[in-house]
């Protein structure tokens, strides 16, 4: 297992290099001057002159390229021409936004998803079937910026006066600071520490700070069903389609020979092959909203790596966007070694030589 893991991510070298240098390439390619966007009227031919010899913008791309290249190399992702920070500063600001938004949005997907396609196979073309297929189909279909907006429509203007009522947008409350749990601790101020900090809804659980807790959590319920919907109806009928093809195997019928319940049959015997298909479609939603929930980040203004790489594209904000993409790119990488590594726990067929 180890030697599968080291070659795994031996041979995702090359796959990241390419894209860096795809990257790199098609975002000097990309019309606009990035001194132009960040100055704006105040931008003459003296200061965008000096802003390009500040951030090596003058330097050939093929010079420019190398210095970044040996840069990554030492794990330093260059600084922000917008924000004047490094970018692994932005990336430990924003990640945890889109980190707690993935992992509520890919929550809810599962704890439904896989439900209505166990349902819906073991009631097969009955009109259980046919409501959770059509739930299914409606769920793909619906645009996430619309979804967005009716879901803040309903819940923060028709219900506004009710117990029904959820925040539209932002994070936490307006005026509410709260205190990183390794402060309210005594904990040394390390990165991994901050990192969890940022991330409201653990750190409220981690500090007992309850008025926190449901604060980040009801700001954070109507973005994760937003954005959970089309993962949630892949995922339920891609459980139909697997569970289906494995009901109809020789195993299940002996199974049921046995006289074993029909619960066990079905969630013990058949329901664990039946999930491979099911685990990599988890596995590429879980890298894809990692790689952060552009439309749902802006309509329900979240500071997240989605949001935060499209004003950069905006702005010709290389290093964020070459920088974030490496990152996005790294985390596909690790999810799919992660689901080839549940692969051989799920499935005693599946052998790693």
């Amino acid at each position: 297992m180890g030697r599968f893991i080291a070659r795994r991510l031996l041979s995702a070298v090359p796959v990241l290099l390419g894209i860096l240098l795809l990257v790199f390439s098609i975002a000097r390619l990309i019309p606009g001057d990035p001194c132009l966007l960040a100055l704006g009227e105040r931008a003459t031919e003296e200061l965008c002159d000096a802003y390009n010899e500040r951030f090596g913008l003058d330097e050939p791309i093929v010079t420019q390229l190398g210095i970044y290249l040996g840069d990554v190399a030492q794990g330093d992702l260059g600084d922000s021409l917008r924000f004047s920070k490094p970018v692994t500063t932005l990336l430990k600001e924003r990640l945890p936004t889109t980190v707690e938004l993935t992992l509520a949005a890919l929550f809810i997907a599962v704890l439904i998803g896989i439900p209505l396609g166990v349902m819906s196979a073991y009631r097969h073309n009955s009109k259980l079937d046919v409501v959770t297929m059509v739930f299914a189909n409606t769920g793909v279909s619906m645009p996430v910026f619309w979804l967005g907006l009716m879901l803040q429509y309903l819940f923060a203007v028709v219900l506004q006066d009710t117990p029904l009522f959820l925040p539209p947008s932002g994070r936490l409350k307006a005026g509410m600071i709260p205190e990183p749990f390794y402060e309210k601790w005594g904990l040394p101020e390390i990165g991994i520490f901050e990192f969890i900090s940022n991330m409201e809804i653990l750190n409220g659980m981690l500090t007992l700070n309850w008025e926190v807790f449901w604060s980040a959590t009801s700001h954070m319920i109507l973005p994760a069903l937003a954005l959970a919907t089309i993962p949630m109806a892949i995922i339920a009928r891609m459980t139909r389609s697997s569970l289906l093809d494995v009901l109809g195997l020789d195993y299940v019928r002996t199974a049921r020979a046995k006289g074993l319940k029909e619960n066990v049959v079905i969630l013990r015997h058949a329901l664990r092959n039946a999930l491979l298909p099911v685990i990599t479609v988890i596995g590429l939603s879980l890298g894809a909203l990692l790689g952060g929930a552009i439309l749902t980040e802006t309509i329900f203004n979240l500071s997240g790596v989605g949001k935060t790489l499209f004003d950069a594209i905006e702005a010709r904000d290389y290093p964020v966007v070459q920088g974030f993409t490496l990152f996005i790119a790294f985390v596909f990488v690790l999810v799919n070694l992660l689901v080839d590594v549940l692969y051989t726990y799920l499935d005693p067929r599946v052998r790693v030589s």
